[in-house]
């Protein structure tokens, strides 16, 4: 890969994770805010299964957040990569400033850009299933429940 074509896949890349780290977290404020006030309205409340779905809302949504917040601090890693030249030196770059911050142990030559969107997809698979429990929980104690 030539390395104006590795800035921009980098540089793409992080924008992507933005996106997706924003309108989850967004969805999941939104509706956490107005989850009890639906609920009771409903008399869901009265309900135990509502208010185990209200709980696995929240404890879902404080997930989401968690993964959204790991996302957007991916994104500003590939960004950091991406303002190097070429994939070896943004890779080193981002392994320095994890391993000077105690996050990661010092590697002895970089991941790889491919390997690295690889792992960063997973936390946005995880994002996705985190967003899903909370859709269908959410619907669940504010929709679904009887009177």
């Amino acid at each position: 890969m030539s390395d104006e074509a590795y800035q921009r896949k980098t540089a793409a890349f992080a924008a992507m994770l933005v996106k997706q780290a924003a309108w989850p977290a967004a969805i999941v404020v939104a509706g956490d805010s107005v989850a009890p006030l639906v609920a009771s309205a409903r008399g869901a409340l009265h309900a135990p299964l509502a208010v185990l779905a209200l709980l696995v809302a929240a404890a879902s949504a404080v997930v989401v957040l968690g993964l959204s917040a790991l996302l957007v601090f991916d994104a500003l890693l590939f960004r950091l990569m991406a303002t190097h030249g070429d994939e070896i030196s943004g890779g080193a770059a981002v392994d320095d400033m994890l391993s000077r911050m105690r996050l990661k142990p010092a590697q002895p030559t970089p991941r790889p850009l491919d390997d690295r969107i690889a792992g960063t997809r997973k936390l946005l698979a995880r994002q996705r299933i985190a967003f899903a429990v909370f859709v269908v929980a959410f619907l669940t104690a504010g929709f679904w429940m009887p009177r």
